[in-house]
């Protein structure tokens, strides 16, 4: 008996708090639901006024979630209100436990602010091809947390903002430059291997013009001149086209009989009578 008199003292409650507060219940959850939808459509808007005016695609996300998360804050105030409550107690506390949270969320805190200041300062964009402490790949996505890229491989590299701000950073945009050398006979004429290295990187539609390919003598080497050479590839395929530019290098020469040296030393060996051999 006791336990059916609780159950009915309980539904009873609930029968009163529905009745005593339906039209606030409905109306918080209209104004919640009307809210979210102009959140949304404000998002919508602010997204397609930015993509017109062709900003950046990061700084266009963040300011769609800023204006998205002010009308939402704005709501349920709203919708509090239509129970009573005050929020300026509700503001005060979280005040108070922001700051005392700041204290154990000082790495999570630095990120976001350094992911604001990338974000309103941009140094880089998505598509562009950073190098940041060793580490490098195409700029996919900026949060305030993070930046995350991408390699050539399929791989997935997520640095926190805070290991970006602050540090040397290397932007080489949509592009990565290729550093390669190699080393021809003495006996070859070094122009001759100019004009075919030239010839070959005119002919990859990949490698970019401007700036145009680098080539030229390095260095004189013990056992060949070394012909450097410096051009530019889509970051995605680096790789790929230093593999195929290293072939067809590589055959060229050999069709037009310019020797790849390796390294040679002359040996003398010395007899016990003095005698050089």
């Amino acid at each position: 008996m006791e336990e059916i008199t609780q159950i009915q003292k309980v539904v009873t409650i609930i029968i009163d708090f529905c009745v005593r507060y339906s039209f606030q219940i409905v109306g918080a959850l209209i104004i919640l639901g009307i809210g979210t939808y102009i959140a949304g459509w404000l998002s919508r808007i602010v997204i397609r006024m930015c993509e017109k005016k062709g900003m950046d695609v990061t700084l266009t996300s963040f300011l769609a979630q800023v204006v998205k998360l002010v009308v939402l804050c704005f709501v349920i105030i709203m919708a509090l209100g239509k129970f009573g409550i005050s929020v300026a107690p509700l503001i005060a506390a979280l005040g108070a436990m922001a700051f005392g949270a700041s204290f154990a969320l000082q790495g999570p805190l630095s990120n976001y602010g350094a992911g604001l200041v990338i974000i309103m300062t941009r140094p880089f964009v998505v598509g562009n091809t950073i190098l940041i402490d060793g580490v490098s790949g195409v700029v996919e996505e900026v949060t305030l947390a993070t930046t995350i890229l991408s390699t050539e491989d399929g791989e997935k590299i997520t640095i926190p903002n805070k290991q970006i701000v602050g540090e040397v950073l290397t932007n080489s945009f949509e592009n990565k430059v290729v550093e390669a050398s190699i080393g021809i006979s003495y006996d070859d004429d070094p122009e001759k291997a100019i004009v075919i290295i030239q010839e070959i990187l005119s002919s990859v539609s990949k490698i970019p013009t401007d700036p145009a390919p680098q080539i030229g003598i390095e260095e004189y080497a013990d056992s060949s001149i070394n012909i450097g050479m410096r051009y530019w590839v889509p970051t995605k395929e680096y790789f790929e086209i230093l593999y195929a530019v290293n072939l067809s290098i590589y055959k060229k020469f050999k069709e037009e009989q310019i020797t790849i040296p390796y390294p040679q030393r002359d040996v003398h060996v010395v007899s016990k009578n003095g005698q050089m051999t």
